[in-house]
């Protein structure tokens, strides 16, 4: 007789695929999120609360971050309502009936204010403020950051590629190792943010109206009897075409591609090659001779593989003729600085200031503005201060929803934020634009008054916490 075994419970396993969407995204949340709301439930908290989004520090090989994200972080808030079969859950799972059966009624119904998508921001300085009830401002954290995180971080690695690159075009080719669906998705348009031209993201096409542009793949070259029949047989398909040169021998393709444009003369419309491996410098300088020599100074280069912003930058200081650059996998999931130290902190609740202490970790009270100050067209430096203060420079915060609904200042159109993100950087000192890190940093101040605050807040939280330990 075989042992008995214990029953296991099993996942549920849906008819669809499990995407995370507008349906099930409530869930989409970390434990100790819900676990709050119903403390904050059972103690009748409900005053209004401010949480602060901001990265504490910038990697070592920022000088600065791009704000990206917020468009997803609205739509999320707008739409924020737990469904019937997600509180059947929680209920099953062990909350409180009646924390489950208020959290039905739950709705975002608060203020934020945000630093444009598209803008520089920098260490401690608020990218969003969340100003709701303290349940609502405190269940919507992990959306939040993860959707401010993931843009973020990757809308400021394609700034460095675009910086790198010049006037010449970038493709995004990263979708297919970057991490996850939704990744990939949002990063298309992260990307199109920072200055790329156009992704291999179809998707990205549809949703944002991002540009679409791809080539071909080595499989296309493989599954047929040899090269020039897999040339000849795409550009009858597609004749304004960037044919893949390397499978084999890649000058030797470049060839292949000259002997094409002559058997096919006034209707040879071949627009250009990919270099995908190997010395890239080398082997374009000797393509664009073998297609110059044939006439064909029209057909343009592309190079891709293993690219990143090094990379694309040595290849153009070098003078390689190179018209364009794919980039993949290095852009795709930020390779040198995959994540950030981005934190999404209580700062005031009751209309009382809040404060962390922890060494290290410290916060800044109450809702705040970022000032940014200019000469001439360029960025000097920026003030963090209280939200009811004027000083000088341009304030970078703005509100974007007012009671759960988007302000016309949060519903921007993709191409004005692109068109921002462009001049906010060229903003920025030269030597912040550069590849290599700066020391000293961009110069990042708080203000007096807000400095009075948080020590007065200090003050207060130390003295409380003394009183109760007594």
């Amino acid at each position: 007789m075989r042992p008995a075994h214990p029953a296991r419970s099993r996942p549920l396993r849906p008819a669809s695929l499990p995407w995370v969407s507008d349906d099930n995204v409530f869930l989409l949340t970390d434990l100790y999120q819900l676990t709050m709301l119903q403390g904050y439930w059972a103690e009748g908290m409900g005053e209004r609360a401010v949480f602060s989004l901001f990265a504490r520090r910038l990697p070592g090989s920022r000088n600065f971050l791009l704000a990206c994200g917020l468009d997803a972080v609205l739509g999320y808030l707008e739409r924020l309502a737990p469904r019937a079969d997600e509180l059947a859950h929680l209920a099953g799972a062990g909350f409180d009936a009646g924390f489950v059966e208020w959290l039905g009624g739950l709705r975002f119904t608060g203020d934020v204010w945000a630093v444009p998508e598209g803008t520089p921001v920098f260490a401690d300085e608020p990218i969003l403020e969340v100003e709701a009830p303290i349940a609502e401002a405190q269940v919507v954290e992990t959306f939040v950051m993860n959707q401010v995180h993931l843009q973020t971080v990757l809308a400021s690695k394609a700034a460095r590629v675009r910086a790198a690159a010049g006037t010449r075009t970038v493709l995004d080719f990263g979708l297919r190792r970057m991490h996850g669906a939704d990744a990939g998705l949002k990063a298309a348009r992260a990307f199109h943010v920072a200055g790329l031209d156009a992704t291999s993201n179809v998707l990205a096409g549809l949703v944002y109206g991002v540009p679409v542009a791809g080539t071909m793949a080595h499989a296309f070259v493989q599954a047929h009897d040899d090269e020039p029949a897999a040339f000849r047989a795409f550009t009858r398909t597609f004749p304004e075409t960037v044919l893949l040169v390397d499978t084999y021998d890649t000058l030797a393709g470049v060839r292949r591609v000259v002997r094409l444009a002559e058997e096919r003369g006034a209707d040879f419309r071949v627009r250009g090659i990919r270099l995908d491996s190997g010395d890239l410098e080398a082997q374009a300088v000797s393509a664009r001779r073998i297609l110059d020599d044939a006439g064909l100074q029209g057909v343009k280069i592309y190079a891709s593989g293993g690219l990143d912003e090094w990379k694309v930058r040595r290849l153009v200081r070098s003078g390689a003729p190179i018209d364009g650059f794919g980039v993949g996998t290095g852009m795709g999931v930020s390779s040198d600085a995959p994540s950030l130290e981005l934190v999404y902190k209580l700062t005031c609740y009751g209309s009382r200031g809040r404060l962390k202490l922890s060494e290290g970790k410290g916060t800044l009270p109450g809702r705040k503005q970022v000032f940014r100050m200019e000469e001439a067209g360029v960025a000097l430096g920026d003030v963090i201060a209280r939200a009811d203060e004027t000083l000088p420079g341009r304030p970078l915060l703005h509100k974007v929803m007012e009671g759960g609904r988007r302000l016309p200042a949060g519903e921007e159109a993709l191409d004005r934020i692109r068109a921002r993100a462009s001049d906010e950087v060229a903003r920025l000192p030269e030597v912040l634009r550069a590849l290599e890190p700066v020391e000293p940093g961009y110069p990042v101040q708080v203000s007096e008054a807000l400095q009075r605050y948080r020590d007065q807040v200090a003050r207060e939280q130390t003295r409380m916490a003394a009183t109760e330990g007594s």
